[in-house]
């Protein structure tokens, strides 16, 4: 058993990163909770993981360097005892069970330097690049503890979600700076920066978001075939969470793909719906 420095023992870590997944995972918890209880401990592990590179790569009270230097340190931690951090032990425990790839953990702290370093994309090539890091390699690490071994699914699903966020979080991302979608198609519609920056959800924008809205949908097919080989509880919580990122899609396609007043809300009682529906089908 893996224990802290001080004695954290392995059942309070993993409390400690399911609380923190059923406070600030949108989606997430509600896929996981249909899974046995040591598989959704070690996914709730992973999404811990990812949580805190996402968190110190957006922090506005941090400068560039100690972000840097934080997220090094998360890079090393996976090779280090875990000492008293919660997220850190339950990880290293998951990872004692379920042979979850460094690697793909490596790509997350990867992708949060990339955030630090690159604020736009000129292709959508370059923008698939960053997402198989910060989505594509959750479903990598993830795969795993499902118990199968698609990994090209699993990632093509990950970055399927992440272009939903993407679309989802343009307003959010602009105030950090940040404007994912490539540049080269952006002009190649007729949308603006300056049309970003105010929110207009112009013609032009409402043509673009179409045709981004329907690759979306079309990684999001191919990566669900993951499903196929998933057993049944693996297979109905990758199937609510990506159900869930379907419904936000709809949602915004059924606005006219105005997501300039903020992203769509999906209510509990929504979200519980959707994996009600998993479970009878």
């Amino acid at each position: 058993m893996i224990l802290g420095a001080r004695g954290m023992t392995v059942a309070e870590a993993y409390a400690e990163v399911e609380r923190l997944t059923r406070r600030r995972a949108r989606n997430f918890a509600y896929g996981i909770m249909v899974l046995p209880k040591p598989k959704r401990q070690a996914i709730a592990a992973i999404y811990a993981f990812a949580r805190r590179v996402d968190d110190v790569a957006d922090d506005p009270e941090l400068p560039a360097e100690e972000k840097r230097a934080r997220l090094e340190e998360l890079r090393s931690s996976l090779a280090a005892v875990p000492g008293e951090d919660a997220m850190l032990v339950a990880l290293a425990d998951a990872r004692e069970h379920y042979a979850i790839p460094r690697a793909a953990l490596e790509a997350l702290v990867e992708g949060g330097l990339q955030d630090l370093a690159t604020t736009r994309y000129a292709t959508f090539e370059q923008l698939e690049g960053y997402c198989k890091l910060v989505a594509g390699a959750v479903g990598v690490a993830c795969l795993p503890v499902y118990g199968a071994n698609d990994f090209a699914r699993a990632e093509t699903l990950g970055i399927a979600l992440q272009l939903i966020n993407i679309l989802r979080d343009v307003a959010e991302d602009w105030s950090l700076g940040r404007v994912y979608l490539p540049q080269e198609e952006l002009d190649s519609f007729g949308v603006t920066e300056a049309d970003l920056e105010a929110g207009r959800a112009t013609d032009a924008w409402r043509a673009y978001a179409a045709y981004h809205a329907a690759r979306c949908r079309a990684y999001l097919a191919e990566g669900l075939r993951l499903l196929e080989v998933l057993d049944r509880r693996s297979a109905l919580c990758v199937g609510t969470f990506a159900e869930l990122y379907r419904e936000t899609l709809d949602r915004i396609e059924a606005n006219g793909f105005d997501v300039f007043g903020g992203p769509p809300h999906l209510s509990a009682l929504a979200k519980l719906r959707i994996v009600g529906q998993g479970l009878l089908r």
